[in-house]
């Protein structure tokens, strides 16, 4: 783990993780992320985190900070994206 990146996995967050590792049904992105926060919480380090599950380094460190800041259930959804709809302009126009 990065320095300064600690955080204590709850019983019932580890329960949770390990039911989404299990899950034969679950979006293999989920399981991944799971994977990677269990493994981090074992005190297993970057580069093994990376080798076992086949992520990069930011990737591992992006889903640990997330888990930090919205625990499991930010694990589990995808942050919105901005539509790449374009709006008219005023008027009714398209801006081109």
């Amino acid at each position: 783990m990065r320095t300064g990146i600690i955080f204590e996995v709850s019983p019932s967050e580890r329960l949770r993780l390990e039911r989404v590792v299990r899950d034969r049904n679950a979006a293999q992105k989920h399981v991944w992320r799971a994977s990677i926060i269990l493994l981090s919480a074992d005190g297993v380090g970057t580069a093994a985190i990376m080798r076992q599950t086949g992520k990069s380094k930011t990737c591992v460190w992006r889903w640990q900070e997330r888990f930090m800041t919205e625990g499991v259930d930010g694990l589990l959804r995808d942050k919105t994206r901005p539509s790449r709809k374009r709006s008219r302009q005023a008027g009714g126009r398209w801006p081109w």
